[in-house]
């Protein structure tokens, strides 16, 4: 690993208060980048920015990922503090339903979209606007294995990350050669989101998994930071499924 590869680069994280956003974040300025990170809660977003080092290496704006007014104040912030908009990660997503399809509110399934899929392309028009589209740089959309087989219970939240890693790869064939778009597929990652998934049983869940044990958010953190660094400069288009080998079906 160079030493500090995001030196004089800026990256927008969202949903960057905690858990997999806030471990990308960290990887990002413990290699020199400078990031402005977003969320819904202010205190959190205020605790995150004390331990990424305080505003010389990070700002925070709040707001709804999928707020187009967000979108353009986190923009704005990182231009006005940092002068660059090198990288976007779209790491917010939400789930706020649980059960079979047939049961599904039609409306949680609409803002489902609205966050997990519409955001991610409203980002990126925002970011190539007002950047990257001169400049070049680099997208990492935070998928979901859950998007690449069916997933009884969240099957909509899987829905939607499918269309996720779809649209990366349409993205990466737009933006190129000075844009890569690149994603990452998570299996069950221990953070306050997939609490459910786990808690209580964390032991017998991670049975299934060839690693037998759950993802931290540094594991994604460390995979996001290569896909952004030139390290993965010929990829674009690419989910790296990071799922501690479960989709092989090798657990006990």
């Amino acid at each position: 690993m160079s030493d500090k590869r995001f030196a004089g680069k800026t990256a927008i994280v969202t949903g960057a208060s905690r858990g997999i956003g806030l471990a990308i974040a960290q990887r990002l300025v413990d290699e020199g980048a400078r990031v402005v990170i977003t969320a819904r809660k202010e205190p959190a977003l205020q605790a995150a920015v004390t331990q990424l080092g305080g505003p010389e290496h990070a700002v925070y704006v709040v707001g709804g990922a999928d707020n187009t007014a967000h979108q353009d104040a986190a923009v704005a912030a990182a231009l006005e503090n940092f002068g660059s908009v090198d990288y976007l990660v779209n790491n917010t997503g939400i789930n706020p339903v649980y059960g079979p399809l047939m049961e599904m509110d039609v409306e949680a399934a609409r803002k489902i979209l609205d966050v997990n899929v519409l955001s991610a392309l409203s980002w990126a028009q925002k970011v190539h606007a007002a950047w990257m589209g001169e400049h070049g740089g680099a997208i990492v959309n935070l998928g979901s294995i859950a998007g690449l087989r069916p997933a009884p219970g969240i099957a909509f939240y899987g829905v939607s990350k499918a269309a996720v890693l779809h649209l990366t790869e349409e993205l990466a064939v737009e933006l190129g050669p000075n844009i890569r778009v690149n994603a990452v597929a998570p299996a069950v990652v221990k953070t306050q989101f997939a609490t459910a998934l786990y808690e209580g049983r964390e032991e017998k869940v991670a049975a299934a998994y060839p690693l037998k044990r759950l993802g931290e958010p540094d594991d994604i953190g460390s995979v996001v930071a290569f896909l952004l660094s030139g390290d993965a400069g010929w990829m674009t288009g690419q989910t790296l499924v990071v799922d501690g080998g479960v989709l092989l079906g090798g657990g006990a």
